[in-house]
């Protein structure tokens, strides 16, 4: 939503767009799990008494408004671009089907998974991260408005401490909130790395992708193998 209140910024939709098509051309096959909170958050209104599953439901269809406006951003820069949704609607969009989504990625074709998992009650961070297991991906890159994960909001909290590397267990027995504990767990049990950087920041995951020490990445515990 870039500066607005709410909303898509087509200005933002194409800077993420470049950003991603950097990456495509280098030969990284690129998913995209996509959330809603510039449109609705179903979190948030279900705290102000709203039925949870409807709110959820709403939270859903508002990140497959921002799946096509980042398609459409995508595929203006020449990108061959899918959206899968997790709830059917075939005017507009895929069903999410893990085969077909991965023969996409063979393609070339970067596929953005919108309407998270389907069901109420889970979030966006947790269908990052079934997806991620059911395409069998090296990574999560999770983009945020902060360059990494800290011991406390680094707004709120300017002598905060900035982790360059933590353990998934340090995440959940800290109770950092960079991603919901079941998203941790899922990415725990699965020794799938995450890194959490500043996708504000223009070039910032093709950094990411070559390896560039930025951002903080969440490793497993030293006893367990990658």
């Amino acid at each position: 939503m870039g500066q607005q209140q709410f909303g898509v910024d087509p200005a933002v939709a194409s800077r993420i767009a470049r950003d991603i098509g950097e990456i495509r051309d280098l030969g990284v096959q690129v998913a995209i799990v996509i959330g809603g909170g510039n449109i609705f958050r179903g979190l948030a209104a279900s705290a102000k008494g709203m039925d949870r599953a409807t709110a959820d439901y709403m939270g859903m269809l508002a990140t497959v408004i921002n799946g096509l406006a980042l398609q459409d951003a995508l595929e203006q820069q020449g990108t061959h671009t899918r959206v899968m949704t997790a709830i059917e609607m075939r005017q507009v969009a895929e069903p999410f089907i893990r085969r077909r989504a991965v023969r996409h990625l063979e393609k070339g074709r970067v596929t953005i998974f919108a309407a998270g998992t389907g069901n109420p009650y889970f979030t966006t961070d947790t269908a990052a991260a079934l997806r991620a297991m059911e395409i069998r991906a090296d990574a999560i890159l999770k983009g945020t408005k902060v360059d990494g994960i800290y011991s406390a909001d680094p707004v709120l909290h300017p002598d905060a401490t900035k982790f360059p590397t933590i353990t998934y267990q340090q995440v959940l027995a800290l109770e950092l909130k960079v991603m919901d504990a079941a998203a941790i767990s899922v990415c725990k049990e699965n020794a799938l790395p995450i890194v959490v950087f500043n996708l504000r920041e223009p070039g910032n995951i093709r950094r990411v992708v070559m390896g560039e020490p930025i951002g903080t990445t969440v490793v497993p515990s030293p006893a367990v193998k990658a």
